[in-house]
């Protein structure tokens, strides 16, 4: 679908009548009747509507002479080039071993009555893991971390921050293996205890260590509300994202990290708590 050119120019006759007013105060001062019953201004308008007029005709030219216009200022055409976007395939159930998405796998819109569909091919192999939730640690932003692997499995409420929870506070979350450029869900079970944040707005980052640092990654929902009630969290886990040993375990590490409050987002007054779901 192409995309609507912009006017040349969209001046209308009322703008054309205003700026030609403007004009005479600046350069003829001693003009000071500017009513419509001055002939002047009867002229004024009179030209207003012939260019209002011919700035229609204008607006209408051909794309042709459109882009003879764009090329004498200096603008250019990029050549034509396939368009790309990030598609997530979901599986339709849980895999024991790895699904392997071969590059030039096809993809396509919804085609309707009006519109056909439009059809997209992978331009690269994808590896979908199988992962589950294996390591748990905190590690507040001062002080030493501690593992909740065992309170994990005993499915044991865990506070994920400090009592009070501060900036830099994190709590870590170990897979069993590294999901580069995948979908990881994390289903968990929360209580309401991070009480005065807003859930639709928890100051509150997600990230994967990729073996040198933290890289975001990004969130596709999180029914938890920050961590505040029972429901997944669907993170678009990068590309640079390996397994790595942290505090002597190793794992594919996602981390959830306390930020600073925006102007007006309320801040953490104490630690949500969770549990396996």
């Amino acid at each position: 679908m192409p995309l609507p050119a912009p006017n040349l120019d969209d001046r209308r006759f009322q703008q054309l009548v205003d700026e030609a007013k403007r004009f005479v105060q600046q350069r003829c001062p001693e003009w000071s009747d500017h009513n419509v019953s001055d002939p002047g201004v009867t002229l004024i308008e009179v030209f207003a509507h012939m260019v209002d007029q011919l700035l229609y005709r204008l607006n209408r030219v051909p794309d042709r002479t459109y882009l003879a216009f764009l090329d004498l200022i200096g603008v250019t055409l990029f050549p034509p080039t396939a368009a790309r976007a990030d598609v997530t395939f979901w599986l339709s159930a849980p895999q024991s071993q790895p699904v392997v998405l071969r590059a030039g796998t096809e993809v396509a819109t919804v085609r309707t009555g009006t519109e056909e569909a439009v059809v997209f091919a992978t331009s690269a192999d994808l590896t979908i893991v199988p992962c589950t939730l294996t390591q748990l640690r905190t590690q507040p932003a001062e002080g030493r971390g501690a593992d909740h692997t065992g309170d994990l499995l005993d499915s044991r409420d865990i506070a994920c921050f400090s009592a009070s929870p501060a900036v830099g506070d994190a709590m870590l979350v170990g897979l069993s293996a590294a999901v580069p450029s995948c979908a990881a869900v994390l289903r968990l079970d929360s209580r309401v205890e991070g009480i005065g944040v807003d859930p639709r707005q928890p100051p509150l980052v997600w990230e994967a260590w990729d073996g040198t640092d933290w890289t975001g990654c990004e969130v596709d929902q999180d029914e938890t509300g920050g961590l505040n009630k029972p429901g997944d969290v669907v993170l678009h886990v990068p590309a640079a994202h390996t397994a790595s040993v942290i505090a002597g375990r190793r794992a594919g590490w996602l981390r959830c990290r306390v930020v600073p409050a925006e102007a007006g987002q309320p801040f953490y007054s104490a630690s949500p708590t969770i549990r396996a779901a």
